[in-house]
């Protein structure tokens, strides 16, 4: 994280239209990325429950979905910043791909909502895990509105053609997005480990009682 900040930074050239305000791309995008990717995992751990009805997979397919929910905040908060930097909006309605990220966002939040109206057991797992499955949907719908974008918000960087950047540009973006990457990785073992052990910790309590 430290050398994908210093080449975002300091190394990669300043955009010639946008200035400074420009580098939080390096950061918003890999974000935007690593929430799409997070959501993707915690269907795909969902799918592997209703499966196979192995519980491993509904705690892995929770903790997947709150990490997409973490990063996809971070996204949208980078996103504003970076919008008003540049554009000076924070927000605007009238862009479909905004409001598609926002309601995917929202989506995966009730998910908690859902979840924890229900009593732990298979029947909540079964019924987060169709939910998780469904909200799968949203996430090509949510990226391809942006890919198709052509308004100012998201201006297309990635092209047929390849990235629309400087070599410096493009090595800071990858830099970045294999950081952001590890990072999301770290936090999901890292909440696999304490939900795992603190269920471990639930039923010992309750052996001894």
């Amino acid at each position: 994280m430290g050398l994908g900040l210093a080449l975002a930074l300091l190394v990669a050239p300043e955009d010639a239209d946008q200035g400074i305000s420009q580098r939080i791309f390096y950061l918003h995008v890999p974000i935007a990325l690593t929430a799409y990717f997070c959501f993707g995992l915690g269907a795909w751990k969902a799918l592997l429950y209703l499966w196979r009805g192995e519980e491993r997979h509904d705690l892995e397919s929770y903790v997947a979905v709150h990490q997409g929910t973490i990063f996809g905040s971070l996204t949208l908060i980078t996103g504003s910043i970076w919008a008003k930097a540049s554009w000076g909006v924070w927000w605007t309605w009238s862009s479909n791909q905004l409001v598609l990220f926002l309601v995917l966002f929202l989506f995966y939040c009730a998910y908690f909502m859902l979840r924890f109206s229900l009593e732990e057991g298979a029947r909540r797992a079964r019924s987060s895990a169709v939910y998780a499955l469904f909200g799968v949907v949203l996430i090509p719908v949510s990226f391809l509105a942006i890919r198709l974008a052509e308004d100012f918000i998201h201006p297309t960087v990635f092209t047929r053609e390849g990235p629309q950047m400087s070599g410096t540009m493009f090595a800071a973006f990858c830099a970045m997005w294999l950081a952001v990457t590890l990072l999301a990785y770290v936090l999901y073992r890292v909440e696999l480990v304490g939900k795992r052990l603190s269920t471990q910790l639930r039923e010992l309590a309750e052996a001894l009682r």
